[in-house]
């Protein structure tokens, strides 16, 4: 996947019945025309218009680059 990365955004939800919080995660594919990002790396990204199938997100910025 060249010009590809993989986004997971990981949120804490409330369970509705035993109000325990809960960790769950959404994955993304956004375009990345630079190919600069890493493993690990912080990024953030914005909608935009279909370029796949799957990705329809663009890497605006890297906040923070791994280690």
């Amino acid at each position: 996947m060249e010009k590809s990365v993989v986004v997971r955004v990981e949120r804490k939800v409330r369970h509705k019945l035993y109000g325990k919080y809960v960790k769950t995660s959404v994955k993304y594919l956004a375009d990345d025309p630079e190919n600069s990002c890493n493993i690990g790396d912080t990024v953030l990204i914005e909608e935009c218009r279909p370029l796949s199938k799957r990705k329809r997100w663009r890497v605006k910025t890297i906040l923070e680059q791994a280690v």
